[in-house]
């Protein structure tokens, strides 16, 4: 006798912390006829975060681990979420009964729906270089006098502070005053409020505009019309040589996060941040007035956040190499009156670099879930 359970997560794997995931668990018997009817003694659901972290950079103190009480499980169920999987649990829900003493005819299925708020001060999914927060909802059932089969189901969470208090982001003339008059508007959803924050603190609000020096004079000025993205977004900038000192033969930018540990976790208190590098843009700008440049900012990538144990922000990370000596090569006019130049052989240069701190914000989940590897639908017999 064997019955199929079968987990699908029908909105996509993709969820803002303060969302409701929605789950329909189906149970079907898919053994033959003859053996008749089968059973289950119960089924239970809960989701979990565990914290993974790197035990060479991160000392985790005791504060952050829940205890066994902390971690709620049902005292007649040997129903254990977290068995088997690596790190701490720093986030568990109450667990949830589907049902008891489930019986299914052969070739009948039954379908419930599982419903969990995730909280909204639930940390986001994370996969740094000494850190990693990974979500799973656990399916537990057991079958009489069997061992318990769990069937987990990863998926993503994103996280945007603010959701309950919508008046943060907005500027006091976004304001509006009540009116009694008007009819009351149906109450938004998480998802409403959520979008609405992303528009208000992504939008673009006047060009930014930056002069870039060495000790021997102005390099470049950089114009970004925001600092403020979302995932998926393209930040597109201007680089003007327009009106400088110091000739720059080319610049490089590139987009990091950088990992960084709170100092009571830190294993060593002289350890740095860690870089990760995205995205790289690079041009030649020798005799160029003005460049720009697109950088994408991956759907896949964690947006900015902290915790007690890590905090993960965003920046651009300019590289110019500029030429210590006077331009010097060779010109030449040529038969039909143009002009062309053929520069010198070797250059003396040095490279300057200079980073600009720029902020990331989450994206619709439905377009992150466009992206992910993570699977809608899993599967396992009891």
């Amino acid at each position: 006798m064997t019955i199929e359970v079968t987990a699908l997560l029908k909105r996509g794997t993709v969820f803002l912390a303060g969302e409701t995931l929605h789950c329909d668990i189906t149970f079907k018997n898919v053994g033959p006829v003859q053996e008749g009817p089968d059973s289950l003694s119960w089924a239970s659901a809960q989701i979990n975060c565990q914290c993974s972290v790197s035990e060479s950079r991160v000392f985790l103190p005791r504060m952050h681990q829940l205890s066994s009480e902390d971690i709620s499980t049902s005292s007649d169920t040997s129903f254990v979420p977290s068995k088997g999987e690596r790190g701490l649990t720093v986030l568990s829900t109450k667990p949830r009964i589907l049902f008891c003493d489930l019986r299914i005819d052969p070739g009948q299925s039954k379908t419930f729906t599982y419903s969990e708020i995730i909280p909204v001060d639930a940390p986001p999914s994370f996969r740094g270089q000494a850190v990693k927060y990974s979500y799973k909802l656990t399916l537990g059932t057991q079958r009489l006098n069997h061992p318990t089969k769990l069937l987990r189901i990863p998926f993503r969470v994103l996280v945007l502070h603010g959701l309950n208090d919508l008046s943060v982001y907005l500027d006091p003339e976004e304001v509006q005053p009540s009116n009694p008059f008007l009819l009351s508007k149906k109450e938004d959803t998480v998802m409403d409020v959520a979008l609405h924050i992303l528009e208000t603190v992504t939008a673009r609000k006047g060009p930014h505009s930056y002069n870039i020096t060495n000790t021997r004079g102005r390099v470049a000025r950089c114009i970004l019309f925001k600092t403020a993205f979302k995932l998926g977004e393209d930040i597109i900038g201007i680089m003007d040589f327009s009106d400088t000192t110091v000739p720059c033969v080319q610049y490089c930018v590139t987009l990091q996060s950088e990992e960084t540990i709170s100092e009571e976790c830190r294993k060593k208190n002289t350890q740095g941040s860690s870089l990760t590098s995205y995205v790289r843009h690079q041009d030649m700008c020798l005799h160029t007035l003005k460049s720009h440049f697109s950088i994408p900012v991956p759907l896949t990538a964690t947006p900015c956040f902290i915790t007690d144990i890590v905090c993960q922000r965003w920046r651009l990370h300019f590289e110019f190499v500029t030429s210590n000596d006077a331009m010097q090569g060779e010109t030449r006019t040529n038969e039909d009156g143009s002009t062309s130049w053929r520069g010198p052989a070797s250059m003396n240069v040095e490279t300057m670099v200079w980073d600009l701190p720029v902020k990331i914000f989450p994206s619709n989940p439905v377009h992150a879930s466009s992206v992910t590897l993570l699977k809608l639908l899993h599967t396992v017999n009891v």
